[in-house]
C-alpha cells in the first residue's frame, strides 16, 4: 500500500507529536513532580503541577496534534515572561479597621420598621415582633434598655424574646465585671488597663438602668472603686469620658458628695471642656443648690467653651 505524500506527512507529524507527549509526560511525573514535592517543605505554600495534570495535558496533545503542544508549550512560555516574578507583600498591611463593607440598604424593610418603644406603646404585636428580631441582629449591649421595656408587653412571645436575651446579657455582663475587678487587684502598681476596660464597659450597661436598684448601686461602687485606682495611679490617663461617666453614675444612686468629688476632679482635669459645667449643672439642679448652680452657669456663659444645644436652652431658660 502506497501512501501518498499528505498521509505520509500526516504519519510523520502524529508520530513525532506522540513521541513529544510520551516525553512530556514522563518527564513530568517522573522529574518535574518529585523535584517539585522535595523543594515544596522548605517553601511557602504554592501551588504545582501534579501527576494527574501532566496525564491530562497528555491526553489534550495525543488528541490534538500540534495544536495542543504549541498550546501549552505558548501557556508556559506566557507564564516564564509575565508571572514568573512573586509580588512583594511584605510591606503591604492588611488591616480589617481599613475596611468598610457597602451593603444595600433593605428599603422595604426599613419602611416596615417602627422603634421598638413605639411598637410596645401601640402594642401591635408584629411591629414589636420585628423590632425584637431587629434588635437581636445589631448590638444588643447598647439596646438593653429597650429591651427591657418589652417585658410588660402582653404578646408573650416578646416578652420571652425579651426575659431570654436580657438574662443572657446580664449573666455575661456580671461574670465580665468579676473577671475585671478581680484583674485589678492582681496588677501592678503602675498598670492601670483593668481599670480603664472597667470604666468604659461597666458605663455602657449601668448608663441604661436595666438592673434593680441594688445591684445597680453594687455595680456603680464597683466602677467608682476602679475609677478611684485608675485616678490614684494615673490621674492624667483617665479620659473625659470616663470621669464624666462616674460623675454621672454617682449621681444617678444620689451619691451627691462622691459624685461631687469627681465633678471637681473633672473640672481640674479638664478645665476646659463643656463636661466640666454640665455634670456640676446637673448636680446642683438635683440638690437644689441654687447659689452654685447660678455660679457654674455664669462662668459657662463666660467661658470659650463650645456649647451644644442642650446647653444652650438651659442657659436660656435660666441664664
Amino acid at each position: 500500500m502506497t501512501l501518498t505524500l499528505d498521509e505520509y506527512t500526516f504519519l510523520i507529524v502524529v508520530i513525532i507529536n506522540t513521541i513529544i507527549a510520551v516525553l512530556y509526560l514522563l518527564i513530568g511525573i517522573l522529574v518535574m513532580v518529585p523535584v517539585r514535592n522535595r523543594r515544596k517543605e522548605g517553601e511557602t505554600e504554592r501551588l504545582h503541577d501534579n501527576r494527574r495534570t501532566y496525564l491530562l495535558r497528555f491526553i489534550v496533545m495525543i488528541l490534538c496534534p500540534v495544536v495542543g503542544p504549541l498550546f501549552f508549550f505558548a501557556v508556559h512560555l506566557f507564564y516564564l515572561t509575565i508571572f514568573r516574578f512573586q509580588v512583594e507583600l511584605d510591606d503591604v498591611i492588611f488591616s480589617k479597621e481599613r475596611v468598610r463593607t457597602q451593603l444595600k440598604a433593605d428599603e422595604e424593610r426599613e419602611r416596615n420598621v417602627v422603634p421598638l418603644e413605639e411598637a410596645i406603646a401601640v402594642n401591635d404585636q408584629k411591629s414589636l415582633r420585628v423590632a425584637m428580631l431587629n434588635v437581636l441582629k445589631g448590638e444588643i449591649q447598647n439596646s438593653l434598655a429597650a429591651i427591657s421595656l418589652a417585658l410588660e408587653t402582653k404578646d408573650s412571645e416578646s416578652s420571652h424574646y425579651a426575659a431570654s436575651i436580657l438574662s443572657h446579657e446580664l449573666s455575661e455582663f456580671r461574670m465580665e465585671v468579676q473577671k475585671l475587678y478581680l484583674g485589678i487587684r492582681e496588677e501592678k502598681e503602675d498598670q492601670t488597663e483593668y481599670e480603664d476596660m472597667m470604666i468604659s464597659y461597666t458605663d455602657n450597661v449601668l448608663r441604661q438602668n436595666v438592673f434593680t436598684e441594688l445591684e445597680q448601686k453594687r455595680f456603680v461602687h464597683m466602677m467608682a472603686e476602679a475609677a478611684e485606682s485608675f485616678y490614684i495611679k494615673n490621674p492624667s490617663g483617665m479620659s473625659e469620658q470616663q470621669y464624666e461617666s462616674i460623675c454621672l453614675r454617682l449621681l444617678g444612686i444620689n451619691e451627691f458628695e462622691n459624685s461631687e468629688k469627681w465633678c471637681i476632679r473633672l473640672a481640674n482635669q479638664y478645665p476646659d471642656r463643656l463636661s466640666a459645667f454640665t455634670c456640676k449643672l446637673k448636680l446642683y439642679f438635683i440638690v437644689r443648690n441654687r447659689e452654685a448652680f447660678f455660679q457654674t452657669l455664669d462662668a459657662l456663659k463666660k467661658s470659650d467653651v463650645v456649647i451644644d444645644n442642650e446647653t444652650l436652652e438651659l442657659i436660656r431658660i435660666f441664664g
